[in-house]
């Protein structure tokens, strides 16, 4: 799924990851390099590395945070924000494909399935946060 992903962004010389973080950032679920971290389950150095390249390419701001300098807050511009919007019925497409064989009642099991598995994943993510094995 993430090559047919892939496919939709290279010609936008964006990938995959790259437009999650910034979706991640225009749907306020992350203010800073550490929250994307922990969104994108991806390490400090590659977060790094890929916001430099969003920042070159003008879909992103950094900026210290004025109640505690130690903090580096993430703004997507204006630039970004259009990328983002444009991409996602691109992506949207892609994927409506490759669901074109299901009927409706596969379609709910996967949509049932795939809620399921996202609950889960957002319980162990929340614990991990916590501390909580």
């Amino acid at each position: 799924m993430q090559d047919v992903a892939e496919s939709v962004f290279a010609p936008h010389d964006m990938s995959f990851v790259q437009w999650i973080a910034m979706l991640k950032l225009s749907e306020g679920q992350a203010q800073t390099a550490s929250d994307l971290c922990r969104a994108m389950c991806h390490d400090n150095g590659a977060v790094t590395r890929m916001l430099d390249t969003l920042e070159e390419r003008g879909f992103v701001s950094r900026q210290r945070s004025q109640q505690d300098r130690r903090v580096v807050e993430l703004t997507l511009t204006a630039t970004g924000a259009a990328q983002v919007e444009a991409l996602k019925p691109k992506l949207i497409d892609e994927l409506n494909l490759l669901l074109t064989d299901f009927s409706a009642a596969e379609f709910s099991e996967l949509t049932r399935l795939l809620d399921k598995l996202y609950q889960a994943l957002d319980a162990r993510h929340s614990a991990a946060r916590q501390g909580v094995n």
